[in-house]
């Protein structure tokens, strides 16, 4: 395992587990909002799960005893740190590392300000169960406030060949609802570590581009936090990145089409404008994806 990964906690006996399930927290996640977080997943009805939180770098005292209670109270949840900051993709893929010891069948996702419904985990495993040639499993989501009150939503398109064929123009998973089969990591695939943002996306188009089978469930199993400055956290680096994933994904999708060019070109000059208009832009957004999803 790196050398500058560490296991602060674990008390799990068992040797196999049927799902990991992974969350990084870092210094700039609110504390309630983890560990409401971590109750959604350890109240699943769903139990089989080995469930593995890694500290990016240094956290607050507080944050870190909160954490370590939650660790001490559910012998599933399992407590790790990395040494300095590395960001999501390196995380998670030193949890992917780690949690091989379990042999699990699924990895699946979960972000430190969200919330998982009771039967998010049931059911996305019962239908992975069924679907076996299904590598990568998302769902619709709804988006709540600072709050908890619902604020919109996010219906992914469902089948595999809408999902591919928006790639160019955009992510079409919502990455914190993933459950992704483990062969999938088995087979040497994993994020890009060197991406601090968009690492999703980038490996979406990959697994795409390798002929893996993607679907997205309509049903809403994650509450997403859309806090206030929501429109205004992208940047330019991580406008930058999402330009480059959609020229990625036209050559390696073999998608490279004058719509879709325009539409990245396009993209990336909205990024750069007030927040205002890019919420606005958001909306609209919103509303087409659910109109292509439907079909």
């Amino acid at each position: 395992m790196h050398k500058h990964f560490s296991v602060l906690h674990n008390k799990l006996t068992r040797t196999h587990v049927e799902t990991l399930v992974a969350m990084a927290v870092y210094h700039g996640d609110n504390e309630l909002w983890a560990i409401q977080a971590i109750d959604s997943i350890l109240n699943q009805s769903y139990q089989n799960i080995a469930f593995i939180v890694i500290i990016d770098g240094e956290i607050s005292d507080s944050m870190k005893r909160s954490l370590t209670q939650k660790a001490s109270q559910d012998q599933r949840m399992i407590l790790a740190q990395n040494t300095c900051n590395v960001g999501l993709a390196e995380s998670m893929n030193r949890a992917v590392e780690w949690g091989k010891r379990f042999n699990p069948r699924y990895f699946a996702r979960m972000d430190a300000d969200d919330i998982s419904v009771e039967n998010r985990l049931a059911r996305q495993i019962g239908y992975l169960n069924k679907h076996a040639y299904i590598a990568v499993l998302g769902s619709a989501l709804t988006e709540i406030n600072e709050h908890g009150e619902k604020v919109g939503a996010r219906v992914m398109p469902s089948s595999h060949k809408q999902i591919v064929s928006i790639l160019p123009r955009r992510c079409s998973m919502n990455h914190p609802t993933v459950v992704i089969r483990f062969s999938v990591f088995e087979q040497g695939f994993r994020y890009n570590s060197s991406l601090m943002n968009t690492q999703d996306y980038f490996f979406w188009i990959t697994l795409a581009s390798k002929g893996f089978v993607f679907r997205n469930l309509k049903d809403r199993l994650l509450m997403f936090r859309r806090v206030n400055n929501f429109y205004k956290r992208r940047g330019l680096s991580k406008s930058l990145n999402e330009f480059k994933a959609r020229m990625q994904a036209m050559i390696k999708l073999k998608q490279f089409t004058l719509y879709n060019i325009t539409y990245a070109f396009s993209v990336l000059a909205l990024r750069l404008m007030p927040g205002k208009v890019v919420r606005l832009a958001y909306k609209l957004d919103r509303h087409l994806l659910e109109r292509f999803g439907k079909h």
